[in-house]
């Protein structure tokens, strides 16, 4: 997980990634600490900056022994390419007074924490966390949504099924958290993205958003749950809530989310209008799949998807580095006058730039008409 800081602290406290410039470790023992005992951290500073420069290629294991492999679920067999991942990450208070964005970049978890028993490949884990009513919740989420996920004993066979799991479970862990600390308070969106092999999987649960590049048209891997969406607002109404104004109950403009529980009518026991369940989306990724945006709501408030893409494209086709990447797109919406946190993550698929798409020019076909005709056969017999 990593907090808003400028510079990493050397010995990794407060949440940042150690000060070799690796990823930040979720898993680390300083994110293990429970939020009751670990009260607030000091105010961070304004901006974050996250570099992941390493291009590490992998090789395909061989496919001849894959059905004996508990990913083969998870993996197509139709092709063999294998995206080579880089990554990076870069967050800003804009013009609100504290920063309540959280993101995790984990390029190589399998690498990192020694799981077994897991297919050649990449194995990475991304995370946007959009915090409201306090920072508690999104912390939180970012400490431990990947933890779930990985010691959940059915990953990596059922990965969709054991996402959704995770977001519930920390959902409901945070949960037992503010009831022994009541200062924990607060709620968050959450959006995920795992890349195992070849296979992108995105769970999201709020507005963040996340898209993906592919040869420079945008596919979004994810769904706005905003509380005025038709789909939303029929589950809201379903589970004993209303819509006001835009807002769920009167109170978030959001339908999903995780956390806030202190929120009277919102969760209980028996479930809510306020749902922690994600959305996931899935796609196996092919060589013309370039790369993927995750950004907080306050980029998307000022980006289409389509123009993030175009703007994230050129700028990795001058530099091919997604950590500037991230800073053009969050100073870029500063520049269009976004009012919120901005956070943004790129994870490129391509040790390359991306190339440039020359569209093929079509053949004119000219021709003279007759009186033309004349008037040249009448100029050269002159």
């Amino acid at each position: 997980m990593e907090e808003s800081n400028k510079e990493v602290d050397k010995n990794g406290a407060n949440g940042s990634g150690p000060g070799d410039g690796r990823p930040p470790n979720p898993l680390a023992a300083s994110h293990r600490q429970c939020l009751s005992d670990d009260r607030v951290a000091p105010a961070p500073p304004k901006k974050s900056l996250v570099r992941h420069p390493s291009l590490v290629k992998t090789k395909m294991s061989d496919m001849s022994d894959i059905s004996g492999d508990p990913i083969s679920g998870v993996w197509s067999r139709e092709s063999d390419f294998l995206p080579v991942i880089h990554s990076g990450a870069f967050a800003d208070v804009g013009l609100r007074t504290s920063m309540e964005d959280v993101y995790v970049c984990v390029d190589d978890f399998v690498c990192d924490y020694g799981l077994n028993n897991i297919a050649d490949g990449p194995n990475a884990f991304y995370g946007v966390f959009d915090g409201h009513g306090g920072k508690h919740a999104a912390d939180f989420a970012g400490r431990n949504l990947l933890q779930y996920i990985i010691k959940n004993e059915d990953f990596p066979r059922a990965i969709e099924k054991v996402v959704s799991s995770a977001f519930l479970q920390t959902d409901a862990a945070f949960a037992k958290a503010c009831s022994l600390d009541a200062a924990l308070a607060s709620g968050t969106t959450a959006l995920a993205a795992i890349i195992m092999g070849r296979s992108l999987i995105v769970a999201n649960a709020g507005d963040c958003r996340a898209v993906l590049c592919r040869r420079g048209r945008a596919i979004e891997m994810s769904r706005d749950h905003k509380a005025i969406c038709t789909k939303e607002r029929k589950r809201i109404e379903a589970s004993g809530g209303n819509v006001s104004d835009g807002y769920l109950n009167g109170q978030l403009n959001v339908a999903r989310a995780l956390g806030d529980w202190h929120i009277e009518g919102m969760k209980g026991r028996e479930g809510g209008p306020l749902s922690a369940e994600p959305e996931l989306m899935s796609k196996d990724l092919t060589e013309e799949d370039e790369f993927l945006i995750l950004g907080c709501d306050g980029i998307w408030d000022v980006f289409t998807s389509q123009n993030a893409v175009d703007f994230a494209r050129r700028r990795l086709q001058e530099h091919n580095d997604p950590v500037m990447c991230c800073k053009d797109l969050v100073d870029e919406a500063l520049k269009r006058k976004s009012g919120d946190n901005l956070a943004a993550v790129v994870v490129c698929f391509q040790p390359d730039r991306p190339p440039n798409l020359v569209a093929p020019r079509p053949r004119v076909h000219r021709s003279f008409s007759a009186e033309g005709l004349r008037e040249i056969q009448s100029y050269l017999n002159s």
